[in-house]
C-alpha cells in the first residue's frame, strides 16, 4: 500500500494545502497524520477540517493542549494554544461544525499500529510528549529502550526534524539519503518532519511517502509570507512564530 505520512501541521493552511496538492500527484491510497494539527499557526479550524478527511490521525501534544491545559509549553506556544482554543470555542454560526471539530480532537488515539508499522507523535515510549532528537543517538540507553518498543518500523513527528534512526544507533538526514530509504529487516524509526513548521533550517514543508519497502521524503515550497502575515496580524500570536517559518527553525 502506498501511504502519505505527515505531521505537525500547526495551523499552517498554506503549507497543508501545498502538501495535499503534492500528495495528490503521488496517487497514494492512504493519508495518515501524526498529530499537532493545531498550535502556533493562524488557521487551526481550517486545518482540522482538512484533517478530518484523512484516513487516520493521532493525537499530538498541541492538540491535547487545545483540549486541556497545556503542559511544559513555552510562553509563546502557550499563548498560541489558548488563542487556538478560543477559535474552537467560537460558534461562528455553525454549531454543528464546531461540535464536530471538538469531537474529532477528543477522540484521536495516542498511537496507531498497522501490521508492523507503528505511528506515534513523540516516541513509542511516550507517544505524546517524548522528543527524539538526532543527537539522542549518543544516548545509547535511551535509543535502545525506545527501539525495544518498535515492532519493525515506527513513524513519528514532534521534533519537526526529518530523518531516519536505525537500531544500531545511527541517524540519517534526508539529504544524506538522497531523499530515499529502503525499508529492510532492520528496525527503523522515521521522523517525517513537519508540514507547518520545519525546524531543520529548510523552510519547505516536509512529509514522507511509503510505497511498500520504499520510503521517500518530499519537500514542498509554499507561500510562507502569506502565513507569516496572518500570524503578524493576530496579536496573541508571537511574531517569532512567523519569523521562524522563513528560516526553517
Amino acid at each position: 500500500m502506498k501511504r502519505a505520512i505527515l505531521s505537525d501541521i500547526h495551523g499552517n493552511l498554506e503549507a497543508l494545502e501545498a502538501v495535499l496538492a503534492d500528495v495528490a500527484d503521488q496517487h497514494v491510497s492512504e493519508i495518515i497524520c501524526l498529530g499537532d494539527i493545531v498550535g502556533y499557526g493562524p488557521n487551526p479550524l481550517e486545518c482540522i477540517d482538512q484533517a478530518m478527511q484523512f484516513d487516520a490521525c493521532i493525537l499530538g501534544n498541541h492538540d491535547q493542549g487545545a483540549l486541556f491545559d497545556p503542559e511544559g509549553f513555552s510562553s509563546g506556544a502557550e499563548q498560541a494554544i489558548f488563542w487556538t482554543r478560543q477559535q474552537l470555542e467560537t460558534v461562528n454560526g455553525n454549531a454543528e461544525k464546531q461540535q464536530e471539530r471538538w469531537q474529532f480532537l477528543a477522540t484521536l488515539p495516542r498511537t496507531l499500529q498497522k501490521e508492523d508499522l507503528l505511528f506515534v507523535h513523540g516516541s513509542p515510549r511516550n507517544p505524546l510528549n517524548e522528543y527524539v532528537f538526532p543527537e539522542d543517538i549518543h544516548n545509547q540507553q535511551k535509543i535502545q529502550r525506545i527501539f525495544s518498543l518498535v515492532p519493525q518500523y515506527c513513524f513519528q513527528g514532534h521534533t519537526h526534524v526529518p530523518g531516519v534512526f536505525t537500531d544500531d544507533g545511527q541517524f540519517h538526514t534526508p539529504a544524506e539519503l538522497d531523499m530515499q530509504y529502503q525499508l529492510v529487516e532492520q528496525k527503523v524509526m522515521v521522523n517525517v518532519g513537519s508540514v507547518g513548521q520545519p525546524r531543520d533550517l529548510i523552510p519547505d514543508a516536509c512529509y514522507v511517502v511509503v510505497d511498500d519497502e520504499q520510503l521517500e521524503f518530499h519537500r514542498v515550497p509554499y507561500p510562507i509570507e502569506v502565513t507569516a502575515a496572518k500570524i503578524y496580524a493576530i496579536e496573541p500570536l508571537d511574531n517569532f512564530l512567523g519569523d521562524r517559518l522563513q528560516e526553517g527553525r
